[in-house]
């Protein structure tokens, strides 16, 4: 049995809250933004200093050295912060945003306006920097949002919603509006998970298990995103300067994360020429690749892929490659072995790009351009609270309208229903 009452008070709590986030005028929630970012930028000694108390307890449990990179704060992380919460109060408010208005035969004038989500919940795993995007995300969206960070960072995480709750404070505000929730057993948070008439939707980050784990559990709706299995597809007519370039890109810049390449196809035409010259490049910046048949039969001495690594995320510095026919081969491989995350056609055959785009139904898809675009700030969201895969009711990166519902309006002068 789950514990569906020790966490019940904090539900309630962001449940009431949530009516307070909804009618905040726009200048109420940029008060509240900015108030954060100078708290931030005034202890920043302080928020390092409780950093390094979960620093030294990863340090004592062996953390492996890429969860502990992600654990660790800087003056320059605390900065970028900072920086993101000032960029997140000059955004444009979605709340009340008129999408679409139109009028009916009988002078009914009917329009759709954007309203927040209600109570957002997330679950994510080391990085406490979540914990301010997160947080300031949902506050410009007029949402309430229940923060469950992992326990490594319970000191940061904890400083951090101190100073905004401050914020709050000092703006006549409830600090139910963010909420922490504290170390608890497993049970207890799945009881929270199973609280819909209290919470609207769940926003998991971090592994695939961590993800699977909160669906299997969840009451509530979720925003999936399992893994990113991006793939390149190096096009016959490709400019092979730029598909290099883009590629080691995509690969090397920061192997780690789920908008790094995972999986490079190229065109069987341009493979004899293309192969060698990548694969030295990659290999000069130490990327092992794992290679099919055809691939192994112009460079032998590349380690064969198995049937597992068309489906591996690697988040690390190995790639696997294969070669395929045609375009239609390509989507094929894309269709079968993906994620729906990041996928990308490298091509100067314009029917070839317009193909790709139309068939191929990933989150984000590019032509000539790297995968690491997948990313909210990047595209001109000014921030994102994730990468979703679920095409209900979020596709690709979630920003500030992806916090928010949309309602009907409908305004009459007296009309009435015939039949």
């Amino acid at each position: 049995m789950h514990d569906n009452q020790s966490l019940l008070p904090l539900a309630q709590a962001a449940r009431e809250a949530a009516s307070t986030a909804a009618s905040l005028s726009t200048d109420g929630k940029n008060g509240v933004l900015r108030q954060i970012a100078g708290g931030l930028s005034l202890r920043r000694a302080w928020l390092m200093e409780e950093n390094s108390r979960d620093l030294a307890e990863a340090r004592r449990q062996g953390m492996p050295a890429a969860l502990y990179s992600r654990l660790a704060m800087s003056e320059g992380t605390i900065r970028d912060m900072t920086e993101a919460v000032n960029q997140v109060s000059c955004l444009n408010d979605p709340v009340g945003e008129v999408v679409r208005m139109w009028r009916r035969p009988n002078g009914l004038q009917v329009g759709k306006v954007r309203i927040p989500l209600g109570v957002i919940g997330i679950i994510y795993e080391s990085r406490p920097t979540v914990t301010v995007d997160a947080a300031i995300l949902c506050l410009k969206a007029g949402n309430a949002v229940i923060l469950k960070g992992g326990s490594e960072a319970y000191h940061s995480n904890t400083a951090l919603v101190a100073i905004m709750h401050e914020a709050l404070k000092e703006n006549g505000l409830p600090e139910t509006l963010i909420q922490l929730v504290p170390p608890v057993e497993r049970e207890q948070l799945y009881g929270l998970l199973e609280m819909d008439e209290y919470i609207d939707l769940i926003i998991p980050r971090g592994g695939e298990e961590l993800i699977r784990a909160v669906v299997a559990h969840s009451k509530i709706p979720v925003i999936k995103h399992y893994k990113g299995v991006c793939h390149i597809f190096v096009d016959q007519s490709a400019d092979q300067d730029m598909a290099e370039s883009i590629i080691v890109n995509a690969k090397v810049q920061r192997p780690g994360v789920c908008n790094a390449l995972e999986t490079l196809l190229i065109h069987r035409g341009c493979v004899s020429a293309f192969l060698p010259r990548i694969v030295a490049s990659l290999g000069s910046r130490q990327v092992e690749i794992r290679a099919c048949q055809q691939c192994r039969a112009i460079m032998p001495g590349m380690k064969e892929a198995s049937e597992e690594d068309w489906y591996r995320e690697y988040l690390d510095l190995i790639l696997s490659v294969k070669v395929v026919a045609d375009l239609d081969e390509a989507i094929a491989h894309i269709g079968r072995y993906g994620s729906m995350h990041t996928d990308a056609i490298i091509t100067r055959d314009y029917n070839n790009s317009r193909d790709f785009v139309r068939r191929v139904n990933s989150s984000v898809v590019l032509v000539n351009a790297s995968t690491r675009f997948n990313d909210g700030n990047q595209l001109g969201l000014g921030a994102e609270i994730g990468i979703s895969t679920t095409r209900l009711h979020a596709f690709g990166p979630m920003g500030l309208e992806e916090l928010t519902a949309q309602k009907y309006v409908v305004y009459g002068s007296g009309q009435i229903r015939e039949a």
